[in-house]
């Protein structure tokens, strides 16, 4: 049997991330960052010295495999070939060297089946968060969510994080990084960012932590609970 699995989608700053992690941790899931994988393919491909763009200098990158780990203890980090890499993949640079990679169709070919991997080789079940996971991804997940807020409130949110790990990113470059992104995933041509139509929208807007983490867990054990309801009726 598969296990359950949750999606949550939307675009940066929307608190996916955060919640996903203290989702999983009350499912007793794995929790899976896809957004880390596609961060680690533009940093291995700029210390490369290959162009985000450069399909065959990417194809030629990932046939040699991507090394990337995630650790869960004594706090999360993800590793690039046994390197910890969880601050440098989180850089306004790499931010952007995520969104140029992951429209590229032949990274995103090479890395769905190890997206698929993670998630379906959790025993427990996974929460797996980025832009494409309910659409694309896991079109199939128990339960979808798509977090979305206004573009102030990310833009400030992300700016807060920058300022946490010292870097100092003017609110309007946040800004307008945050729009071109948002554009160019919203338009890209391979897995567009949208909301699946079975996914259960969240507006994080005025929300503290705290109150979309509880409405996600209610949700999802709703979902989790008609889910396993079905599948006992099938079996009988």
């Amino acid at each position: 049997m598969s296990p359950a699995i949750v999606a949550i989608d939307g675009p940066a700053g929307a608190g996916k991330s955060t919640v996903a992690r203290q989702l999983a941790r009350r499912l007793g899931f794995s929790m899976i960052d896809t957004g880390a994988i596609y961060r680690s393919v533009a940093l291995a491909a700029r210390r490369a010295g290959v162009g985000w763009d450069d399909d065959e200098g990417l194809r030629k990158l990932l046939d040699k495999g991507l090394p990337i780990s995630f650790v869960a203890e004594p706090e999360e980090r993800v590793l690039l070939n046994g390197e910890d890499v969880t601050q440098a993949i989180r850089t306004p640079e790499i931010s952007r060297g995520a969104s140029v990679v992951s429209a590229r169709p032949v990274v995103r070919g090479k890395l769905l089946g190890l997206q698929r991997s993670l998630g379906l080789q959790a025993s427990k079940g996974a929460v797996l968060e980025g832009r494409d996971i309910g659409t694309v991804v896991f079109p199939e997940a128990t339960v979808k969510f798509f977090l979305t807020a206004s573009d102030d409130a990310r833009a400030q949110r992300r700016h807060a994080e920058f300022s946490e790990k010292g870097l100092d990113v003017p609110l309007q470059e946040v800004l307008g990084d945050q729009r071109r992104r948002d554009q160019h995933d919203r338009e890209r041509a391979i897995a567009p960012l949208r909301a699946a139509p079975d996914a259960i929208v969240i507006d994080t807007t005025g929300l503290d932590l705290a109150e979309v983490v509880e409405r996600s867990h209610r949700l999802a054990l709703e979902r989790l609970s008609q889910a396993s309801s079905i599948k006992g009726k099938l079996q009988r």
